[in-house]
């Protein structure tokens, strides 16, 4: 026999040499076999039958069973704990004077160097980070330029004013939004052989389209494809297009772009008064933005993974995912990332 247990006792699991203990203790004990001849019997050394016979007549059976190792006490105080915590949660390392401002296990292990005068490896401080509650996971970006206060603002009384003006005029809250969609952006993996990375032939054809889209509360999305670059005239007429056979005021929610603000966009809604309304976010808010999740749903759950063959083939399937995402209206429901009411909102500042 081959097996490594067999030249090596080390190798059997716990439960097991317990039992081969016992076995051992009572062939010498009770049945007065020699040491030596138990010894060559297990294939165990004579010192360690003699070790079991010591323990046996010290503490007896129980002593037989493998002990666990105690581990070394806890060097990290829950003081220190608490520093740790803190740290990471409110501060980045850019504070600290690093050149980054993302957390490592290694630019934490000089931190307790540095403050505490602490030397722990990698895995303790992961091990202490883990029981804080605490995990290694994709950062949520937010601008510098970003103002907490506007946000705020716009959260607890903006919105709030907006959807008391939907209520008086019997309108709809709308959220638009613009991106790039773009033939060559791929995601996701594949199988094969280890080592080797599958091929797969894709378009590289660097070309694509702007999608205007706005979703409501009840998940109805409109859209427009186009080649054009997007100017005031560009999403006046999208506007239209979402007025277009609509029989309820139409409060539309976006972003501060400069064509969104200009002054065609002014005289269109002047002139539309009773049909749309047009407010805005606070400006590098775009996580307040549910139709965000429009693109995320077509980019990365769709189109990335598809085979796309040449442009044409592209802007056919733009469309098509758009006209399956306006039919299946519960896709946007679940995705658009923020619920409409004020406490939801709250959530995604």
């Amino acid at each position: 026999m081959n097996a490594e247990w067999m030249s090596d006792a080390r190798k059997i699991p716990d439960e097991v040499m317990n039992y081969i203990r016992r076995i051992a203790v009572s062939a010498i004990e009770e049945k007065g076999f020699s040491p030596e001849l138990v010894a060559k019997l297990f294939g165990i050394d004579r010192t360690s039958i003699y070790d079991w016979l010591r323990k046996y007549r010290h503490k007896g059976e129980v002593a037989l069973d493998t002990g666990k190792a105690p581990g070394a006490d806890w060097v990290i105080t829950p003081k220190i704990d608490q520093w740790l915590k803190e740290t990471i949660l409110n501060t980045t390392p850019a504070d600290h004077g690093y050149d980054t401002v993302l957390w490592t296990l290694e630019i934490i292990v000089n931190l307790l160097k540095e403050r505490f005068n602490l030397w722990v490896s990698d895995a303790t401080v992961r091990i202490h980070l883990h029981h804080l509650g605490l995990s290694c996971q994709k950062p949520c970006y937010q601008a510098l330029e970003q103002d907490q206060e506007r946000v705020k603002n716009f959260v607890n009384k903006e919105f709030k004013d907006i959807q008391k003006l939907a209520q008086e005029l019997g309108a709809d809250i709308a959220f638009e939004d613009e991106s790039w969609v773009q033939g060559n952006t791929r995601s996701g993996r594949t199988w094969g052989l280890v080592g080797q990375s599958p091929p797969v032939k894709v378009c590289d054809d660097r070309g694509g389209f702007h999608v205007l889209s706005m979703v409501t509360a009840t998940g109805e999305l409109i859209f427009e494809v186009t080649t054009e670059k997007l100017v005031s005239e560009v999403f006046t007429r999208f506007l239209e297009h979402a007025l277009s056979g609509r029989t309820r005021p139409l409060i539309v929610v976006t972003d501060n772009g400069s064509f969104h603000t200009s002054n065609a966009v002014k005289k269109f809604i002047a002139d539309h008064q009773q049909k749309i309304r047009l407010f805005f976010f606070p400006p590098h808010s775009p996580k307040l933005n549910p139709d965000e999740q429009v693109w995320n749903e077509i980019k990365n759950r769709q189109l990335e993974k598809q085979p796309i063959k040449n442009r044409v083939d592209f802007e056919h399937r733009v469309c098509s995912a758009l006209v399956k995402l306006k039919v299946f209206k519960e896709r946007i429901m679940v995705h658009r990332g923020l619920l409409w009411n004020q406490s939801h909102l709250s959530e995604a500042i």
